[in-house]
């Protein structure tokens, strides 16, 4: 992202205490600068979160201009409500602790928001969720063109369905939702009444990856519709457990996901998303 923006690039030592405790220092000189720092609530959320967010306020205290925090995936953004009696909505909980920084703005890709109506006030600055299926479109067009013109473009769920149609527009191509009905935190069944895709070729593509549940349902209800082939691409490539090899197992034409989660299939990289809305947003490269 340095590179694409011509801006330097900082550095941050991070190590642990014997105890377990977090450790950070800022290498660079912030003080009245404006400041675009980027971590991924990945790998480790839990550590990751702490190390962030001490960073930032390290940032801050430091007399840096401007904070501008990047998180391209944001652990715990799928906990937006109490589904039962006594959980912690754990979203709310790490929006007030970024709240309390002060930050100029925030930039997500394809963040969980399906009940969080206005981020900007629940995180308390300027809030921007980016995405990065036009990225994996790209990748698609990119190394897969000879499908393109009897693909047809599938959202495994009906949350998806905004995810299948930016890239079905951005491929020019059809595109079809089906319909998930969970029955148990790593169950789901998943239906495809109406979804036209004999003889085609099913281009799945999804927010998260986690357990693989959904994406393995969804293949085995299109192949029963006579699909004659199917390529998966999601932006958080999670992949929890086994969910990798029951992946591998479905013998799928490609399996993609950007680099906002570092994992096998981590392929696509996000940064030039990012970079192209900082440009816009904070005047990058601009005389």
């Amino acid at each position: 992202m340095a590179e694409l923006l011509g801006a330097e690039l900082g550095e941050v030592e991070v190590t642990r205490f014997p105890d377990g405790e977090t450790y950070v220092r800022i290498l660079a000189d912030v003080e009245g600068s404006r400041v675009v720092y980027v971590n991924s609530l990945q790998r480790g959320p839990n550590e990751t979160l702490v190390e962030t967010l001490l960073t930032l306020d390290a940032l801050k205290d430091l007399g840096a201009r401007e904070v501008h925090a990047v998180v391209p995936y944001m652990a715990y953004a799928r906990q937006d409500e109490r589904f039962k009696p006594g959980e912690a909505v754990s979203v709310t909980t790490v929006a007030k602790l970024f709240k309390a920084l002060g930050l100029s703005s925030i930039y997500t890709v394809d963040m969980h928001l399906h009940r969080i109506r206005d981020p900007s006030a629940l995180f308390g600055a300027s809030f921007r969720n980016l995405t990065g299926v036009r990225e994996l479109a790209k990748y698609v067009k990119r190394n897969h063109r000879e499908i393109l013109a009897k693909s047809v473009i599938v959202g495994p769920d009906e949350e998806a369905e905004q995810w299948a149609k930016v890239m079905a527009e951005d491929l020019g191509t059809e595109y079809a939702v089906l319909e998930k009905k969970r029955l148990s935190a790593t169950e789901v069944k998943i239906e495809a009444h109406g979804a036209n895709v004999k003889g085609k070729v099913a281009v799945i593509v999804d927010d998260i990856i986690s357990t693989g549940g959904t994406i393995v349902e969804a293949v085995k209800a299109l192949r029963q519709l006579g699909c004659e082939g199917a390529l998966v691409a999601c932006v958080h490539p999670i992949l929890t457990g086994n969910a990798y090899p029951r992946l591998l197992k479905l013998h799928l034409l490609d399996l993609v996901g950007t680099d906002t989660v570092l994992s096998p299939i981590s392929r696509v990289p996000i940064a030039p998303a990012i970079a192209e809305a900082l440009r816009a947003d904070l005047g990058f490269g601009r005389s």
